[in-house]
């Protein structure tokens, strides 16, 4: 063994050499051409022996690794489980940054906006660019907060693997099951970082526990620790039987860097490898039930005794049954105390997939062409638009024309940088499977198709044609051949916002149509009564974190309105109306007849989609040329509902009859059917929708009954009492009008020691009373 790890060094070494002699070779030609920008900002980063602190980051950038050597991997997890500092640990030994950072300090790397330092939370998912051991890991630090959930979903749709993080006090959380099902979602496969194993009340057997019993998934221990809480000294790797001690009497005091591996052996250890033995023996089963091949091999050479199966073997059975997601490999360590960081990067690069392991669909027809999804974007004042792209095929280079299948237009990038939180190194090209940041994209947005040309997207089109097995006649369209975007939540909060003059409203405007491009899941709407602009967000947070940026980032000192919920509205009987719209313009007569029915009709899910229906009786000519028109009225009409103004859902629309004057003009035939629509649903009995919200608190017993009385108050419903460790958590849903300001509440009901989470569940229908008591604040009388 120890020769083996002689062996590796020495070629790592040799390794380590070449590779700087290759970026020394390249450095005279990339001045030259100007190729690279040397802009640093704030921190300090380390440099290789013998070459320039400010030149080693840029001249790694231009070396475009083969895409087995790829790693597109997400840090997600619940608040506070310590995502930003397992980041900060990642880029600290990868060798980018020569200080560790720390989120009370305000002074990590990915958190780098005001709002976040402030607060010690993440808003904004950063993106950063390093290498480990000869891979190139595209890592994004993404948000814990529910009110960010689409800053996780977005970065999700494009990653290829993500390290699930857990507090292992605590286990499985509200928002680690959200960004799990997120994960499942999009098929990503995982592994799984039991942080905070020095924590009190860290628990490595309930943390996995609760993975295998909440996320319903098949834990692999690759990793057991050794001590827990404040004995939490290091681990016993399973797959090699090693012994893996940090050395916290280096000159660097303990900064983690410094670690020993030793064989686990029966006269220093024989506890420890006892335990590690049946681990191990343990973990091969699993694999051999979960994998053919592997058990084959198992059965054949190794029947008799397991522990003559070599880590060479196992490696590659654990990577396939997690890349297949039919198991997730759990490791553990304490990233604060600098320790189990360094064994994680080094799963990352073994057992999470490479780009080109991941398939999608449609990429067969693009060949070699340039498809890319722009999968979030952000305002720079000084470079405009910096649209963050995922390369999925072909390669991307600055000043070149590229085409928005979604939106139809072609734009050109002006430059290409590789993003490194809030710096930017440019770099004269890009491969698949890469994550670039482009400059010069004034229309795209969150979600578009990117291709290199719009005949690009026609031979697509072409070649998916020609392949009628794989692919229905029509969805031969360029149109059909889109990345999946991104879904947007519905806002579940509003409030006015005004500037503080007339004169500041187009710097508003500008301010909220930047930040709505950078953030969908933030709606801006005019309201048609008081002309007032609404601001339309996933909750309180959200909200003052937009009104703050305003403030800084713009420089328009705003007033906000009270917050208010974003009720819906739906009916409970169907109605019947008809509408005649009859105008003269210009000398040309517009004559339009509807007649529809609305009724009520129940979807699993809460959507404001309207189910749109037609009658048998109207006819298809007339349907072909004027269905958009009918659609578009429909849905006009559903964004206001009869009683507050409030959206429609689960209302089916039945088109009974169209009757239409020769000529009359598309707008008429929408603003009539519209107007039908609206006369319809007034006509029927009316409900307001309420949205109710999953809770999920963690109190101690001692103020357990009185976070329980407080939540009855509230019309709360609780579902369980959990217990977790020695905290009781509390899980059950309550509406989310009764939550304003809750944080306060139970600040004060706890002595500050209880903390809650909460996801929108559903939309429900108010009772009575509290309709007519909402109904008469709403209309002044209350």
């Amino acid at each position: 063994m120890l020769t083996k790890l002689k062996k590796f060094i020495m070629n790592q070494q040799k390794v380590s050499s070449l590779h700087i002699n290759h970026m020394y070779s390249c450095r005279t030609t990339v001045i030259l051409k100007g190729l690279i920008s040397q802009v640093f900002l704030r921190r300090n980063y380390s440099s290789l022996p013998g070459v320039t602190e400010n030149d080693v980051k840029s001249l790694r950038s231009i070396i475009n690794p083969s895409i087995s050597k790829i790693r597109n991997i997400g840090i997600m997890a619940h608040i506070d489980a310590g995502k930003t500092t397992t980041t900060e640990r990642i880029l600290y030994y990868s060798g980018y940054i020569r200080s560790l950072g720390d989120v009370d300090d305000g002074d990590t790397v990915t958190d780098f906006m005001a709002q976040e330092r402030e607060r010690g939370i993440t808003i904004q998912s950063a993106a950063v660019t390093f290498d480990w051991k000869g891979y190139r890991v595209n890592l994004i630090d993404t948000p814990g907060h529910v009110d960010f959930t689409l800053e996780v979903e977005r970065c999700l749709r494009v990653l290829d693997g993500a390290v699930a993080v857990f507090d292992a006090s605590a286990g499985v959380e509200a928002q680690t099951l959200t960004v799990w099902r997120q994960a499942d979602k999009h098929h990503v496969p995982r592994i799984c970082f039991l942080n905070k194993m020095d924590k009190t009340g860290a628990s490595f057997n309930y943390a996995v526990d609760s993975i295998r019993e909440k996320l319903k998934t098949k834990p692999l221990l690759l990793q057991l620790p050794i001590g827990e809480a404040k004995s939490f000294k290091g681990l016993v790797d399973v797959v090699t039987m090693e012994k893996v001690m940090w050395n916290t009497h280096t000159s660097n005091h303990d900064d983690g860097k410094h670690f020993v591996r030793e064989p686990l052996t029966e006269l220093k250890d024989p506890e420890l490898l006892k335990e590690a033995k049946e681990a191990r023996n343990a973990l091969i089963e699993q694999i051999a039930d979960l994998d053919d091949e592997f058990a084959d091999l198992v059965l054949g050479e190794f029947i008799e005794n397991f522990d003559l199966l070599p880590p060479e073997k196992l490696h590659p059975a654990i990577r396939k049954v997690t890349v297949a997601q039919r198991a997730v490999p759990v490791l553990c360590g304490s990233a604060l105390k600098n320790k189990g960081i360094q064994p994680l990067l080094d799963a990352v690069t073994m057992y999470l997939p490479s780009p080109d392991e991941r398939s999608n669909e449609f990429l067969q027809w693009y060949k070699d062409d340039l498809c890319a999804l722009a999968f979030k974007v952000l305002h720079d004042k000084q470079r405009g638009p910096l649209v963050f792209m995922r390369i999925y095929s072909g390669t991307m280079k600055p000043q070149s024309a590229v085409h928005n299948i979604n939106g139809n237009c072609t734009e050109r990038i002006s430059r290409l940088l590789l993003p490194f939180a809030d710096q930017h190194i440019e770099i004269p090209s890009l491969t698949a499977g890469n994550i670039a940041l482009t400059v010069g994209l004034k229309q795209t947005s969150t979600g578009d198709t990117i291709v290199s040309s719009k005949s690009s997207a026609l031979a697509a089109a072409r070649r998916a044609r020609r392949n009628e097995g794989k692919m229905h006649k029509h969805n031969m369209e360029p149109g059909s051949l889109l990345l999946a975007g991104v879904e947007i939540p519905e806002p579940v909060f509003f409030c006015t916002i005004e500037p503080p003059s007339v004169a500041k409203q187009p710097e508003l405007d500008r301010a909220l149509n930047c930040l709505q491009r950078e953030d969908p899941s933030l709606k801006v709407r005019l309201d048609p009564d008081s002309g007032q602009t609404i601001l339309c967000g996933m909750g309180e947070l959200h909200i003052e974190i937009i009104n703050d940026r305003i403030k800084r980032e713009y420089g328009v000192e705003t007033f906000l309105g009270p917050l208010q919920i974003a009720y819906r509205e739906t009916i409970l009987n169907s109605a019947h109306a008809t509408d005649t719209l009859d105008r003269t313009l210009g000398e040309k007569r517009h004559l339009v007849t509807v007649d529809v029915e609305v009724r009520p009709c129940a979807r699993e899910k809460s959507e404001v989609i309207p189910v749109i229906e037609y009658a048998e009786n109207i006819r298809e000519e007339l349907l072909q040329e004027f269905q958009e028109a009918i659609e578009n009225g429909i849905r006009n009409a559903y964004l206001q509902g009869p009683l507050l103004g409030f959206p429609i859902q689960d209302v089916a629309v039945t088109l009974c009859s169209l009757t239409l004057h020769p000529g009359t003009s598309t707008t008429m035939v929408s603003a009539c059917v519209s107007r039908c629509v609206q006369k319809a649903l007034k006509k029927a009995d009316k409900q307001v929708l309420e949205p109710f919200m999953n809770l999920e608190v963690t109190v101690t017993g001692d103020y357990l009954s009185s976070v329980l009385a407080d939540l009855a108050q509230r019309r709360g419903s609780i579902q369980e009492i959990q217990s977790r460790q020695d905290n009781r958590v509390v899980v059950g849903s309550v509406p989310l009008a009764e939550m304003m300001g809750y944080s306060t509440v139970l600040r004060t009901l706890s002595s500050g020691t209880a903390t809650f989470a909460l996801e929108l569940s559903n939309y429900q229908a108010m009772n009575l009373q509290d309709q007519n008591a909402l109904l008469n604040r709403r209309s002044g009388l209350a």
